[in-house]
């Protein structure tokens, strides 16, 4: 059977991936720094990129759903899991099965794990949840008076957390709002480790590090901040290869709604990619494309599973059938991408299809550990 290579390529560089996890390291010295690898390692794929991350030294991970702690399981058996949407009825005996920490949100969640402890007779693991300022998950001030000095009993609480809201902004009053109010609640608990910062809390300072810090969308080369340079190296690149080159012999215009007016004399080259492979098809008209170096605009609107690109400054021999043009490049390319659709790069980079080729560069033998 023939091999098809007419589809769009995603490369993931999991050396790159490695080297923004040192990083990370280094900017919260003195905190463990785990690995936030939801939605399949944000769409980019949970084996490679937690086999990655262990391989380089992470020992703590963090998913959605336990369906997500399963799949991990299976790859990294020593690893600690945390399933950050807590307790869903109904999933305790998996969660035990697997070895898998719940992050216990609401009073019902840790009244289950509780039960859960006392059938098998043991402490079992468990995180706990505040919610300071998010508003979304996590026991609250009423939540947190309702629990007497006994209400964690029969349980190994591993770890206090919290989430931000605004921490790519450093100027947000929210920022030590929060942390003051999770300090304050976290005393309770004096022994157990903590942490508060996500990818962009690691870049608020040391205030903000506690002994775990949770990066998700830094690990994948996104800047994490709004005010400073991407301190991360690119991970995500994205190509497509060139189906057909149209040579404009009259005026007309290209694809649906006829939005993109050609003259006499422009070539079009049309891409084996589109939404479906999770392009944005609200970046048509004001996305590019790089082929050779030439940066190149969109030509109308992106289909289902083709981009027209206007290719008319680059010599013709320079592209015809068969080359690969760039969709996804540089160091922020991800974040011009989806600010170009309107988006934001976590969107895309979970969008990205399952038709795409997916290729991954390793890290250097030896240079996973360092």
């Amino acid at each position: 059977m023939a091999t098809e290579t007419a589809r769009g390529v995603l490369t993931i560089d999991l050396g790159a991936l490695v080297g923004n996890y040192r990083r990370l390291q280094a900017a919260a010295a003195g905190s463990e720094v785990a690995g936030v690898v939801k939605a399949d390692a944000y769409g980019l794929g949970i084996g490679p990129v937690a086999s990655a991350l262990w391989a380089a030294g992470c020992r703590q991970f963090f998913v959605a759903h336990p369906i997500e702690g399963v799949a991990l399981r299976s790859l990294l058996p020593a690893a600690t899991i945390y399933i950050l949407h807590g307790l869903p009825a109904g999933t305790e005996g998996e969660l035990l099965r697997n070895g898998l920490v719940p992050v216990l949100n609401q009073p019902a969640e840790l009244a289950r794990w509780r039960r859960q402890a006392a059938d098998v007779g043991r402490p079992l693991p468990a995180a706990l949840q505040l919610d300071s300022g998010m508003g979304r998950l996590g026991f609250g001030a009423r939540d947190l008076a309702g629990l007497d000095e006994t209400a964690l009993a029969g349980l190994d609480l591993r770890l206090v957390m919290s989430h931000l809201a605004c921490a790519e902004d450093p100027d947000q009053p929210l920022n030590q709002h929060q942390r003051q109010g999770f300090e304050a609640a976290r005393q309770r608990w004096p022994g157990v480790p903590a942490s508060l910062a996500n990818s962009a809390g690691i870049f608020l300072g040391s205030a903000f590090h506690y002994q775990l810090c949770r990066p998700g969308i830094a690990l994948y080369g996104v800047n994490p901040t709004l005010a400073a340079v991407n301190p991360m190296a690119p991970v995500v690149s994205l190509s497509a290869p060139v189906l057909q080159v149209h040579a404009i012999e009259a005026a007309g215009t290209i694809g649906y709604g006829a939005t993109y007016p050609v003259d006499p004399g422009a070539r079009i080259a049309t891409l084996a990619l589109g939404y479906a492979d999770g392009y944005l098809r609200a970046a048509g008209g004001s996305a590019n494309a790089r082929i050779g170096g030439t940066m190149l605009p969109l030509a109308g609107r992106v289909s289902m599973d083709l981009i027209s690109v206007d290719v008319s400054s680059l010599p013709a021999e320079a592209v015809r059938p068969g080359t690969m043009a760039e969709l996804i490049f540089g160091p922020d390319g991800v974040a011009e991408l989806a600010s170009a659709g309107g988006t934001i790069a976590y969107e895309l980079l979970t969008r990205l299809g399952t038709r795409l080729a997916r290729r991954y560069t390793r890290p250097a033998p030896g240079d996973e550990a360092g």
